[in-house]
């Protein structure tokens, strides 16, 4: 099962838009085609407010939903793909005993000097995977390799990939993000062969392993199918 949280506000107690689940829905249907033969389920997280309001909402979105893949699905594996705020939510989510991966897309982080750094212990024995584009404008990041770093020490099972020159939105290159995620959704629920790329980022030691550019072109016989 993979669970999409979309990218939401720093601060906001109004209802999310339709808009931001309609934008994830052509990307929810790809990773269901990728893993289809596995039996892939892919759902959008709805949330109740479309603020981070101080990381109480979307986190606790995450985990409800999560709570109800456990209710309906019984023991299924399940990975949070979250990105902006959603990927800062996946990550603090990552926690659930139901979730054994972890893909944040462009997390929105707090900034050096918060009072408290983001947790990462809770994410020991998950596979996790940051890409962030390199010219994010609206999400430093900097502040998600620093977060990978720390991971890294907490679980071997972390990577990160840059996607060079690359926004926030991860439009620019987009067609190689869409299948980086689909080959780390089938890599680590159905336990596949991660291509080459990914398994030298897990592989690879601080900073290598953290700082992987994703290639042009990455993913195209997965497109051709």
């Amino acid at each position: 099962m993979v669970l999409l949280l979309p990218d939401g506000e720093t601060d906001s107690r109004r209802r999310p838009s339709t808009l931001s689940y309609a934008v994830q829905l052509p990307f929810a249907r790809t990773l269901a085609r990728a893993g289809q033969e596995d039996g892939l389920a892919v759902h959008v997280v709805h949330y109740r407010c479309r603020g981070w309001n101080d990381g109480a909402d979307p986190v606790t979105d995450a985990r409800w939903a999560a709570d109800e893949v456990v209710r309906r699905y019984g023991d299924v594996p399940v990975c949070l793909v979250g990105h902006g705020t959603g990927g800062r939510a996946a990550l603090r989510a990552g926690g659930h005993e139901a979730v054994t991966s972890v893909l944040a897309m462009a997390p929105w982080l707090p900034e050096a000097g918060a009072p408290e750094p983001e947790p990462v212990k809770h994410l020991a024995g998950r596979r996790v995977l940051i890409v962030h584009g390199t010219n994010d404008a609206r999400t430093d990041p900097e502040l998600s390799y620093r977060l990978a770093e720390r991971a890294k020490k907490a679980n071997r099972s972390t990577c990160r990939f840059e996607v060079h020159s690359d926004g926030h939105a991860l439009r620019q290159h987009r067609a190689e993000v869409v299948a980086l995620a689909a080959d780390f959704v089938r890599g680590s629920l159905f336990s596949r062969s991660y291509a080459r790329p990914v398994a030298d980022a897990f592989a690879a030691p601080p900073p290598l392993g953290l700082r992987m550019p994703l290639a042009a072109g990455f993913g195209k016989s997965l497109r051709h199918h």
